[in-house]
């Protein structure tokens, strides 16, 4: 067995990590830019009309904790709920609608700096 230090070990709590407003609604940093030698971010998430953006170097996975509502992915509706699970690979544009409780870990961790919207129509490219 691998001996870990314990300096790489992180136990936290709903409710005793940082909150803050993001893209998709209120969201408990559970493991997140704070953190050092991380390999993802958590992040438990309650989605109230997620506005649509992209990653171009981050993986997500939505697991949605309590509620129900659809995942836009690229334009396109995928209804879920409790139990459900969504991959979302760098580049697909998406967002969220409904009321859930989510957990979101992206890979790598999180960069502030790959975060993109899409362009509004009429508004041209990025």
């Amino acid at each position: 067995m691998k001996n870990i230090p314990s300096s790489c070990v992180l136990i936290r709590h709903e409710g005793e990590t940082p909150r803050e407003r993001s893209t998709c609604g209120w969201r408990d940093l559970l493991i997140s830019r704070q953190d050092s030698n991380v390999a993802a971010w958590a992040h438990a998430v309650d989605i109230d009309g997620a506005r649509e953006h992209y990653h171009k170097r981050a993986t997500e996975l939505y697991y949605v904790l309590d509620g129900e509502g659809s995942v836009l992915l690229n334009g396109v509706a995928h209804a879920v709920r409790k139990g459900s699970l969504v991959h979302i690979p760098p580049g697909v544009v998406h967002g969220a609608q409904g009321r859930m409780r989510v957990l979101v870990v992206g890979i790598p961790d999180i960069s502030d700096d790959d975060l993109f919207f899409p362009p509004t129509k009429g508004t041209g490219p990025v």
